[in-house]
């Protein structure tokens, strides 16, 4: 599995310290809202659409408090992530019944320069996977403290 450097995936224009969400249907609109302020995003509701589809497939929440909803669309040209995070937490449906604290969107268009789609999924696993690294990300407060955390700082 090729080797991603998910630092260059993410944008500060991208990143909720805090988001507002209190129901799955929010926190998907939330994050996708950042999307489609920065124009990464051409519709909305194709993408959301898209969304619910994977969803309907079985949840996206991995446990834990983490939620990975992803997917690809014709709405994008790039392969990009937003973060959230949600001190109270979400019911995201997660197996272990834990609500989601750390949320991280990923959209890739239908073929992706470098089909690195797969490989940034696989590597927000492993970092998630961590404890260690998901309590970091449960306290950060910044752009910057997030970047390092990915970063294995």
């Amino acid at each position: 599995m090729q080797t991603i450097n998910l630092s260059t995936h993410f944008k500060e224009a991208l990143f909720i310290p805090e988001m507002k969400a209190t129901s799955k249907e929010e926190a998907l609109e939330e994050l996708l809202d950042l999307f489609v302020e920065e124009k990464y995003v051409k519709d909305k509701h194709l993408v959301l659409d898209m969304l619910h589809q994977r969803e309907r497939l079985g949840s996206t929440a991995l446990g834990k408090g983490v939620a990975v909803p992803h997917g690809r669309t014709i709405a994008t040209g790039d392969v990009i992530i937003a973060f959230g995070r949600s001190t109270t937490g979400v019911d995201f449906g997660a197996d272990d019944g834990a609500p989601v604290t750390l949320f991280f969107m990923v959209i890739a268009p239908p073929n992706d320069e470098g089909n690195i789609y797969l490989p940034v999924l696989g590597s927000l696993v492993t970092i998630l996977k961590d404890a260690k690294k998901r309590k970091k990300l449960n306290s950060i407060q910044t752009f910057d403290e997030f970047i390092a955390v990915i970063n294995g700082e």
